[in-house]
């Protein structure tokens, strides 16, 4: 095991993370499998976390805090810890929608990162990469986090009818996705409205994109490309992209017939079990 004693704690919020947990336990008078028993982890996981090898969860650190009367520092840490852990060309991706009062996104083919089930994050994430898919998920997921503030971000998504049917992870996990879109209609903040094929040529034919929009600094358009990041604030490239957001939620169907849409193709695409010939099975 690594020696703790060489853990900067300036190296990085993980590190960081490490060291608190590991200063706290000792001063509890508690060895790592005498903790782990306590908040129900195994020594190992503990001196894991401990020496910046694996990242902690939400649970976990509720549990610590819980056992080490820490006030809450390692709930407050988990979230910059997993942020940290980003790609680094999107890591600042990550801090606009932090700091954003309203994002606007339009996704072609995909549900938005921010409106994912874990089942279908870990599908997107492991179709050609399985390495650390458990961390990288959780990792995907602690953005949600922003939607939990006491001034959330109010989100307007776009998404491609073609998203809903575009089979990520199996039937099950397909069908958890949709409800789960389905659990915002009542959400104020969270509208969610599907374009639909008839749509036909769209706005959006260029690709994805998301837009971000501030209290007193500029608005930011954000696009993607194979392994990078392309946020920019020139006047001229958001004002485009805002006229194109504005005819994507023209040409999409409104919250309430979303709504349908989406709960007719978790229950007819994604519900009962068919046989090859598309019949129900009993």
């Amino acid at each position: 095991m690594t020696n703790i004693s060489v853990l900067d704690p300036s190296a990085s919020p993980l590190d960081y993370y490490g060291f608190e947990l590991r200063r706290h336990r000792e001063a509890a008078g508690l060895t790592q499998k005498q903790f782990g028993d306590v908040i129900n982890y195994t020594g190992s996981l503990v001196g894991q976390i401990e020496t910046a090898r694996k990242l902690p969860t939400d649970v976990f650190s509720e549990r610590a805090d819980a056992a080490l009367g820490t006030g809450g520092l390692l709930s407050r840490l988990v979230g910059l810890v997993l942020r940290s852990q980003l790609p680094a060309w999107f890591q600042q991706v990550a801090e606009l929608e932090a700091r954003a009062s309203e994002i606007c996104t339009f996704h072609t083919h995909l549900v938005h990162g921010l409106l994912q089930t874990e089942g279908y994050a870990r599908a997107v994430l492991g179709a050609l990469d399985t390495s650390r898919l458990d961390d990288r998920t959780a990792v995907r997921l602690a953005r949600q986090r922003i939607f939990e503030k006491s001034e959330p971000p109010v989100l307007w998504a776009v998404v491609s009818e073609a998203a809903l049917y575009q089979e990520m992870g199996g039937r099950a996990t397909m069908r958890q996705q949709l409800a789960q879109l389905l659990d915002f209609e009542e959400n104020r903040r969270i509208n969610i409205q599907v374009l639909p094929y008839s749509a036909g040529a769209h706005a959006g034919l260029q690709g994805s994109f998301d837009l971000f929009r501030f209290a007193s600094d500029p608005d930011i358009v954000y696009t993607e490309g194979y392994g990078m990041g392309h946020p920019t604030a020139n006047p001229e490239t958001v004002r485009d992209c805002s006229l194109r957001y504005d005819h994507l939620q023209a040409a999409a169907l409104s919250l309430r017939d979303s709504a349908e849409v989406i709960r007719r193709a978790m229950e007819e695409r994604y519900g009962e079990q068919r046989d090859s010939d598309r019949h129900p099975v009993a």
